[in-house]
């Protein structure tokens, strides 16, 4: 497994380059920056980027949108940052997983297996922090049909859209499309908000 490592902090970087060497079997691509990182992106095939939002020339939220346009790798951050804002942000821009710096190393190999399989990952106790915040508006998951509970319940035990389509016997497209029907039912527009409401409605 392919992995690019993005922070600008080189203790940072060793750190983590020893425990995936040895825990995921991983080969490690570092870089410092986040346009080192894009250069890096386009050019090798990964399997997974871990970053950090604390980059000097490319904040990690402009950066994420911009990998996600450059590499279908998956991107799990990994921040100093534990703050549902930063949390939300950084998904909304296109990350499918969060941890802290704070987590423990078992925590951040699961998310790793986790993202890097398809699905998503949220430290628990920052998704759980998700869940109890509040939503600008009241909704309902009463209002939802069964097939919607059941895409939540799938995107709660971290399952990505293709993953959920070969579950439920659907097309990629019409999970993609139900999923915003979703949001318009429950008057979200943010796939952070929907997977708070999926942590909240689901057994991961």
């Amino acid at each position: 497994m392919k992995i690019l490592l993005v922070d600008d902090h080189a203790i940072v970087r060793a750190g983590l380059r020893r425990l995936l060497a040895v825990a995921a079997d991983a080969e490690i691509i570092e870089a410092a920056t986040g346009r080192q990182s894009m250069v890096l992106a386009k050019a090798i095939s990964l399997d997974l980027i871990i970053l950090d939002l604390n980059l000097p020339e490319l904040g990690g939220i402009e950066l994420i949108a911009r990998l996600r346009q450059i590499s279908p790798a998956p991107i799990l951050v990994l921040s100093m940052h534990s703050e549902s804002l930063y949390v939300t942000r950084a998904l909304d821009a296109g990350a499918q997983g969060y941890v802290s710096k704070n987590a423990a190393p078992e925590e951040l190999l699961t998310a790793i297996r986790r993202v890097s399989a398809g699905g998503r990952y949220v430290e628990q106790e920052i998704a759980q922090a998700l869940v109890l915040q509040p939503i600008s508006q009241p909704v309902s998951l009463a209002q939802l049909a069964p097939r919607d509970l059941e895409i939540l319940r799938h995107l709660a035990a971290g399952k990505s859209l293709s993953e959920i389509a070969d579950l439920l016997g659907l097309g990629y497209k019409t999970v993609a499309n139900n999923c915003s029907l979703i949001k318009t039912k429950l008057g979200v527009t943010r796939t952070a908000d929907l997977l708070r409401l999926a942590l909240a409605a689901g057994v991961s």
